[in-house]
């Protein structure tokens, strides 16, 4: 046991979530008689849950602040409707319809964030507003008539990584070369962070051994989903969506970890007044943090009308439900102040793979409902009990924020 805690970095307890990802993959990949872990299924499921994980990453730092933004959805579809309405009615650019869709949810992101941060409105208040201002926007423009997306808007949607090179390799070379290149990343990051830690010495630094087998293990698992995502039907490969979101994870990852601002963010929601008076500028975070969401609402809006090739009325209808699920089976605490964007994607997956599964047993949307409810009430249970028992939060410690390992380290 002692071992395999090493290989696994710390408690096992802190991969729960990950485990339970897992647990359910495997889970219903039987009952379907394999229809799970198939190439096309695996694409069609980063592909069609691409914008929510998208939405959920604004969602993360917005709850981090102590906020909620109920106005994702409304603001992804009127967003992308009067991106659509506007590129038919003057034969606009596809490029242009993005920037004007864009424009749209900076404009909302500003408005919603002056209500916050100059007014004192709560972004629950605000943000109930804007959706249904926003929800009724929609209907509005649009006079319930679906509206085609610009063409080239399906690439971005719904495509596939192109296909370049011999032919020997038996999969999409693009796939191949990214899968190559998120496993060297993490090649480097774990060694990485084994010479920092032999570096400081002790006994809580990782033996050698354990570092090479957690390597191996995690090479081998993203080596598996290569060939999954690579070795589909002609044509097919790792969705563009899933490439738009890997690259807002890195972002984001990187913004919330490495940047000024995220640890404001994180400031701000563990104790306003606190960060207040260490200098930081709240009213300009919690702005900054609003204007983010709606711009990635407007975003995931896009991507949504280019799988789906048209915007339509009810478009952006409950996802905020979904994107607000995502952080909290994430880890994230409703009080503000923890969680993390790796945390929240693994969220987002479990609520993905759910949907998924259920779809492959032909499960009704009603039922679906209602037992995503539970997995959510779950969820949040099992990390309250933790914290209130002393414990840190399970994906918390799976995915620690900075500020928490520099205060371990400390």
């Amino acid at each position: 046991m002692k071992q395999i805690k090493q290989v696994l970095g710390g408690d096992l307890r802190q991969y729960t979530m990950v485990l339970a990802l897992a647990v359910l993959i495997i889970f219903f990949n039987v009952i379907s008689d394999g229809r799970m872990l198939t190439s096309s299924n695996f694409q069609n499921l980063l592909s069609g849950n691409a914008y929510v994980l998208i939405l959920a990453l604004g969602m993360l730092m917005v709850i981090v602040i102590g906020q909620i933004d109920l106005s994702v959805g409304s603001v992804a579809g009127f967003s992308a409707m009067a991106m659509c309405i506007l590129a038919q009615k003057y034969e606009l650019p596809w490029f242009i319809g993005v920037l004007i869709a864009i424009a749209i949810g900076l404009a909302i992101g500003a408005w919603h964030g002056f209500f916050l941060a100059k007014l004192g409105i709560p972004g629950f208040i605000t943000t109930l507003g804007g959706m249904l201002m926003f929800r009724g926007g929609v209907i509005w423009i649009s006079k319930s008539i679906s509206v085609p997306a610009p063409e080239e808007l399906r690439f971005f949607g719904s495509g596939y990584l192109p296909e370049w090179g011999p032919t020997f390799t038996g999969m999409n070379n693009s796939t191949l070369l990214l899968g190559i290149i998120a496993i060297v990343w993490y090649i480097y990051t774990e060694l990485k962070r084994y010479k920092s830690e032999a570096s400081i010495g002790g006994d809580s630094a990782t033996p050698l051994w354990a570092v090479v087998t957690r390597v191996v293990l995690v090479s081998l698992l993203l080596a598996y989903f290569t060939w999954l995502f690579g070795s589909g039907r002609e044509g097919t490969s790792f969705p563009v969506p899933g490439l738009i979101l890997l690259i807002l994870i890195f972002i984001y990852h990187t913004i919330t970890q490495k940047t000024t601002f995220g640890r404001h963010v994180y400031a701000v929601g563990g104790n306003k007044n606190a960060a207040a008076l260490s200098g930081v500028n709240v009213s300009r975070t919690y702005f900054l943090t609003m204007m983010n969401m709606s711009l990635l609402s407007a975003i995931a809006g896009v991507l949504f009308v280019g799988r789906s090739t048209a915007a339509g009325p009810a478009d952006g209808t409950s996802w905020e439900m979904d994107a607000i699920a995502s952080v909290f089976i994430g880890g994230a605490a409703v009080s503000g102040g923890v969680g993390t964007i790796l945390a929240t994607v693994v969220g987002g997956l479990v609520m993905a793979v759910l949907n998924n599964g259920l779809m492959l047993m032909g499960v009704g949307a009603d039922k679906t409902q209602v037992i995503k409810g539970l997995v959510l009430l779950a969820a949040v249970a099992v990390d309250v009990y933790n914290k209130n028992s002393g414990r840190s939060s399970i994906i918390g410690k799976l995915f620690p924020s900075k500020e928490s390992t520099e205060k371990k380290e400390g």
